[in-house]
C-alpha cells in the first residue's frame, strides 16, 4: 500500500510532540531518540518543506509564484504514490483548494489523516510564545479568515507559503469533508488518558500499538525528556527568535494567564467549533482539563 498519512494541527497544538512520539515507537529502543535527529526514524517532513518541493518538481520554487507553489503541491504529494510505501507528513495547511479545484494535499495520495486539535485558549498562549508577538495579536491572528504563515518578505525560507484561515476554519476544513479516512484526537486527551489515545492513533496510521511498546514511547517523549534535551543541546525546529519550544506543555495554562477579556474574545471567535469538541460546558464556559 502506498500513499500518506497526514499528521495535521493548526500550530502549536501538539504535532511535534506527536511526531517524537512516533520516531520512538518505530525506534523501540531502551533510550530516548535525539531530538534533533527525528527524521532518521519516520519520514514525517513538513508538506511544506521547500527541499521537499523542489526535490519533486527537479528546479527551484523560488522561481514560482505563491499561487504556482499552490498549483503544483498536489502533484509533489502523488508522487508518495510511486514509492510503495506509507508516508507520514506533518502539515500545519488548512484544506483548501487550487485553482483548477483540486485539495491542495491530493486526494489521490491520501490513505488519511490524524487531526490533533487542542482548547484555542491554550493555542493562544503557545501562539504568541512561538511566534515572538503578544498574546492579544496571537488571538487577533486566529480569527484571521485569511491568514498565513511563511510568506515571503523580500528572502526565500526554508518552507513555502501555508494558508492557515481561522482556527475554526482550520478544523473545519479537515474534519467537516474530510479527503479520506479521518481520526481526530484532542491534545488534551494525549496529555491526560495518553495511552488510550496513542494506542487508538497508532492502530489509525497502521503503527504498531502494543500497549508496553507504546507506553515506552510516551515515556521517551515526555514532556520532560523533550525539554531537558532542548535545553542541554537546542532544538532545530525552535525559531530563531523563540527561547524555547518545549514551553510548558499543560493544558488550562489559559486560567492564569488569559485575561477575563482575552478569554471572552477566543470564546467569541470560536465557541462553535469549541464547544463541538467539548472545550466549552453547557453554559458556554470553558472546561477544566484534570
Amino acid at each position: 500500500m502506498a500513499g500518506i498519512y497526514w499528521l495535521a494541527s493548526y500550530p502549536k497544538s501538539g504535532n511535534t510532540w506527536f511526531r517524537l512520539f512516533m520516531a520512538n515507537l518505530l525506534n523501540d529502543g531502551q533510550e530516548p531518540i535525539d531530538i534533533n535527529r527525528v527524521g532518521e526514524y519516520n519520514s514525517t517532513s513538513i508538506a511544506s518543506s521547500r527541499d521537499l518541493i523542489d526535490h519533486v518538481l527537479g528546479f527551484d520554487s523560488a522561481d514560482l509564484q505563491e499561487q504556482e507553489i499552490e498549483d503544483v503541491r498536489p502533484v509533489v504529494y502523488d508522487w508518495e504514490l510511486k514509492n510503495d510505501r506509507i508516508g507520514y507528513h506533518k502539515i500545519h495547511d488548512a484544506v483548501t483548494l487550487t485553482r483548477t479545484g483540486r485539495p491542495i494535499i491530493s486526494k489521490e495520495a491520501t490513505l488519511g489523516c490524524l487531526y490533533i486539535i487542542r482548547n484555542p485558549l491554550d493555542v493562544a498562549i503557545s501562539g504568541a510564545n512561538h511566534n515572538n508577538t503578544t498574546i492579544d495579536q496571537s488571538i487577533s491572528n486566529m480569527a484571521r479568515l485569511r491568514f498565513s504563515i511563511a510568506k515571503s518578505r523580500g528572502g526565500q525560507t526554508n518552507q513555502v507559503s501555508q494558508r492557515l484561515l481561522s482556527w475554526s476554519n482550520h478544523v473545519r476544513s479537515w474534519t467537516e469533508r474530510p479527503v479520506g479516512k479521518l481520526l481526530v484526537i484532542r491534545y488534551e486527551d494525549m496529555l491526560h488518558n495518553g495511552l488510550e489515545t496513542f494506542i487508538q492513533a497508532s492502530k489509525f496510521l497502521e503503527l504498531p500499538f502494543e500497549s508496553e511498546r507504546v507506553a515506552k514511547a510516551i515515556a521517551h517523549s515526555s514532556f520532560t525528556e523533550l525539554a531537558k534535551q532542548e535545553e542541554e543541546k537546542g532544538f532545530v525546529e525552535t525559531p530563531e527568535k523563540t527561547q524555547r519550544f518545549f514551553r510548558s506543555g499543560k493544558s488550562n495554562d489559559w486560567r492564569e494567564r488569559l485575561s477575563k477579556d482575552q478569554v471572552q474574545r477566543v470564546i467569541s471567535d470560536h465557541q462553535e467549533i469549541m464547544r463541538r469538541y467539548g472545550y466549552l460546558d453547557a453554559h458556554g464556559e470553558p472546561v477544566i482539563f484534570e
